[in-house]
């Protein structure tokens, strides 16, 4: 037993050390193609140097203005990722104690998946402001993403426990949180992180549309009206950065939750 523990640990920080000379292979990668575009373009407003576009990114970062704007972006996308993980869920949940649910609610889903984004920021401009507009967008492109997700993960529950559940006469109640939900967590979980991501993008691009007062996107916008190319590309890639560390967090939580599982 303890020689398969050792092995598993192993194999373990294996994959981890491959990840991470990858994930620096693939960083110097992009630092180079950046080089050889800005010599290729030779005009810093069309391509900024790497070196004015971290300079800019040192300025940004040591400016009170730009936490300001990164926390109201972080809270607008996490009030985003909540809601549309906690309808998602319970849509799938409904969906799947009640499969005639699942012809209604199929339309509707594909409607969400195809409504352009910015034809429903603009109409949300005249209902909300312009920093609830960009929560609303984020929650109705992540929802049906975090719908199709859940679902597919409780199908896969039910196919596996469902007659043995059945055979036992289990309640519903007991077959939602000690079945669906525990045995869940980890597939959903594991796509959280992509979701999340996409939800931040879809957030900053709202921001950028509605000119959000404290954001990333509303800095963004100011950057492209006043030719400031160095500090736009410094906030994108501040965003990317941002990106990667929400699916971090979503990694470690899919651990979690395994150990949970077992």
């Amino acid at each position: 037993m303890r020689s398969i523990t050792s092995g598993n640990a192993v194999n373990a920080r294996n994959r981890f050390g491959k990840n991470f000379i990858f994930s620096v292979l693939a960083v110097v990668l992009l630092w180079l193609l950046w080089l050889v575009a800005y010599f290729i373009v030779g005009n810093d407003y069309v391509l900024p140097s790497v070196g004015s576009t971290f300079a800019a990114m040192g300025r940004i970062l040591a400016s009170a203005s730009f936490w300001n704007a990164f926390c109201g972006t972080l809270l607008r996308t996490l009030w985003a990722f909540l809601a549309s993980l906690i309808c998602g869920v319970a849509l799938a949940l409904f969906t799947r104690l009640f499969d005639c649910v699942r012809a209604v609610f199929a339309p509707l889903v594909s409607i969400l998946r195809t409504v352009p984004t910015m034809a429903v920021i603009l109409v949300l401009l005249l209902w909300t402001s312009p920093a609830v507009a960009p929560v609303v967008v984020g929650v109705l492109v992540l929802l049906p993403a975090v719908y199709a997700a859940a679902l597919s993960a409780f199908d896969g529950v039910e196919e596996e426990y469902g007659e043995l559940v059945r055979a036992f006469r289990v309640g519903r109640a007991r077959k939602v949180f000690r079945m669906y939900l525990p045995l869940a967590a980890p597939p959903v979980l594991q796509q959280a992180g992509g979701i999340f991501s996409m939800g931040l993008k879809i957030v900053v691009s709202g921001e950028v549309l509605s000119s959000t007062y404290r954001s990333l996107g509303g800095m963004m916008q100011e950057a492209k009206m006043f030719v400031q190319m160095p500090d736009l590309l410094a906030l994108t890639l501040v965003t990317v950065l941002l990106g990667f560390a929400l699916e971090g967090l979503c990694a470690v939580a899919v651990r979690l939750s395994v150990r949970w599982k077992a």
